[in-house]
């Protein structure tokens, strides 16, 4: 699962958060702990990773991360207002600095008009910050989408400490 990209964006995301002190914690659906795993593959990962979640189901959703029962029944699951409230979640209820948040369709089924195969909601939180959330649209197979998932998370986790 793993390659020298994931390897490469891992180890940047390690030297950025290590250069300020800070900690991860990773809030995972649809990449069900991926994202953990390329940091956790990082040597000395663990002088800046704490903790990672992964809460597949919204009642795992509920209970691990705080996410409210009222947000996932107006909006869902694949929503920027569940995967915001994940990430301020995994802050929470960690002593990570910045966390991470996705939830998604990866297919090959499940998807609808909506909210189809390959979309996908990223949200990035810091403390003292609101956490910023996006909804990507990635082609492919569900392993393509998931590994796309991760690649934009790490990316974008490395500007958001930088």
């Amino acid at each position: 699962m793993m390659t020298a990209a994931l390897d490469a964006l891992s180890a940047a995301l390690g030297q950025a958060l290590a250069a300020r002190g800070w900690m991860l914690a990773t809030a995972e659906s649809c990449t069900g702990g991926w994202i953990a795993e390329a940091v956790t593959a990082t040597a000395g990962s663990s002088g800046w990773f704490d903790r990672g979640f992964v809460t597949y189901s919204n009642e795992a959703k509920m209970d691990m991360l705080g996410v409210s029962p009222a947000t996932l029944a107006v909006h869902g699951a694949v929503s920027e207002q569940t995967v915001r409230e994940m990430a301020a979640g995994a802050l929470a209820r960690s002593r990570a600095q910045v966390a991470v948040a996705v939830s998604g369709v990866a297919g090959p089924g499940g998807g609808s008009t909506e909210k189809p195969v390959g979309m996908v909601c990223l949200a990035w939180a810091r403390r003292g910050a609101a956490p910023q959330a996006v909804t990507m649209h990635f082609g492919g197979d569900r392993e393509a989408v998931r590994r796309q998932t991760v690649e934009h998370a790490l990316r974008e986790l490395i500007r958001f400490a930088g």
